[in-house]
């Protein structure tokens, strides 16, 4: 809890910063602040404490997506620290970020209902601004647009679907729901409706298809470190809240649960075939990566279905997704900033980039012995074992259909562009690039850590 009220003050930091005329230095002192944030969340493993009669619980799952969501936040200022810099708004717009943060550490560790609304809440409002903080830009003022309405439409979803499931259990905390859908032997028929809407709700914010309409336009709208930010820190917390509701929707006994079942292999399957197809087709590297995002999601609700309540394997997938993701973009953003904006002959402009680029891209691929490779792997067998052939060859066929519109990009790097234009970067900048490298082949070749931490 310690890391949440951290974060907070941070937010709250930034924007005294701009009272008092502090704005140089503030993302250094961000970034040691969530630094230490890091160090409190881990003095918390094994306590299982809650907070504020059980609204909030830090059990090892939620500390576990707390750690690896602050992490990634690290390696997302870092990348764009040239972005609040080069901005007249920086501390507002950094206490944005910090206040979406906040939602984000709620969403993994709420216990009650409520304080997952609050949670999306605090994390979308920030986001439906800062998605049209480019005032000059048609795009992104059609992406906050877009991503208030969406997200407006869907939290509706999520709030009727919390009020019937109350309304048949007479609980919001996530506990006695479950100890009620395990001893009941029949549950009114709305509560089966109400998780049907909290399902449609969450689809809506972690972009499964069919509700993913919004994101590829909102992620390319978007100024590009946002984009970054909502394809990593907010997908894990939305993921991660979805996995903690799947857990209890798990325990409805196995009749009542064959209809959400196929429900969810349905969007599974969707969003495994519709996001790389259409991948394929795109031009735009960063509508490309929009869409392998929602790709993304295909392979770890492959995860819920087959693995239950068993946790480790999305946890893995989800640290060797964004590692990448945010790499991607990482690469993405200096090729932007340079003035530039093309992949063509990156490699003999900057090769740590272009090698940056390609071990993303191929992790997002799958491809051995990198991080994606083994988290696509372990899927695939935990699906397999739960009897789940057919979406697993599924799965794999739309694996093979991303590493193509992947080496599309991969190809244009190593082309001789005829442009020798020097992509420049600084020796900060070099040592993220570094760090994210052997992240990502790090991870891929030792794994056992992380999926001990989740299984713990």
């Amino acid at each position: 809890m310690n890391a949440l009220y951290v974060i907070f003050g941070l937010g709250f930091l930034s924007l005294i910063a701009e009272i008092v005329n502090l704005k140089k230095g503030l993302t250094i002192a961000i970034i040691i602040g969530i630094l230490a944030a890091v160090v409190l969340i881990g003095m918390d493993w094994n306590t299982n404490q809650s907070f504020y009669n059980e609204m909030v619980t830090f059990d090892n799952a939620a500390i576990s997506f707390t750690a690896l969501i602050l992490v990634i936040s690290i390696f997302w200022f870092w990348m764009a620290g040239d972005y609040f810099s080069d901005q007249p708004h920086q501390t507002d717009r950094s206490a944005l970020i910090l206040f979406s943060l906040s939602g984000a550490l709620i969403m993994v560790s709420f216990s009650n209902m409520a304080m997952l609304f609050l949670g999306i809440e605090v994390l979308s409002i920030s986001l439906y601004v800062l998605a049209g903080s480019n005032k000059n830009s048609l795009l992104s003022n059609e992406a906050s647009f877009k991503y208030f309405l969406m997200g407006s439409f869907a939290t509706g979803f999520l709030l009727m679907g919390i009020a019937l499931i109350y309304g048949a259990t007479g609980s919001f905390n996530i506990q006695k729901i479950a100890v009620s859908v395990m001893e009941q032997p029949a549950l009114p028929g709305f509560f089966y409706v109400g998780i049907i809407l909290m399902l449609v709700g969450m689809a809506f914010k972690i972009s499964a298809v069919p509700f993913h309409f919004w994101a590829p336009d909102v992620y390319e709208g978007s100024p590009i470190t946002i984009t970054a930010f909502m394809s990593t820190v907010v997908k894990i917390a939305a993921i991660a809240a979805f996995y903690k509701l799947f857990t209890i929707f798990y325990q409805v006994p196995e009749t009542s649960w064959r209809p959400l079942g196929i429900i969810l292999q349905a969007i599974t399957v969707l969003t495994l075939i519709v996001p790389n197809v259409t991948a394929v087709f795109q031009t735009n590297v960063k509508r490309l990566l929009a869409y392998s995002s929602v790709g993304n999601v295909g392979y770890i609700l492959l995860a819920f279905i087959s693995g239950g309540n068993r946790g480790e394997v999305v946890f893995y997938y989800l640290t060797a997704y964004s590692l990448a993701s945010i790499a991607a973009f990482t690469v993405l953003y200096k090729i932007e900033k340079s003035g530039n904006g093309t992949f063509k002959g990156l490699f003999k402009r900057n090769p740590l980039m272009a090698l940056l680029m390609t071990v993303a891209l191929l992790s997002l691929a799958g491809i051995p012995p990198l991080a994606g490779f083994l988290a696509k792997y372990l899927v695939f067998v935990q699906a397999l074992e739960a009897d789940h052939s057919g979406l697993v060859i599924i799965a794999i066929i739309t694996s093979l259909t991303g590493v193509f519109y992947y080496f599309r990009v991969l190809i244009s790097m190593f082309q001789d562009s005829g442009d020798a234009s020097v992509v420049n970067d600084s020796f900060s900048s070099k040592l993220l690039m570094i760090i994210l490298l052997a992240l990502i082949i790090g991870i891929g070749l030792f794994p056992d850590f992380l999926t001990m931490l989740m299984a713990a």
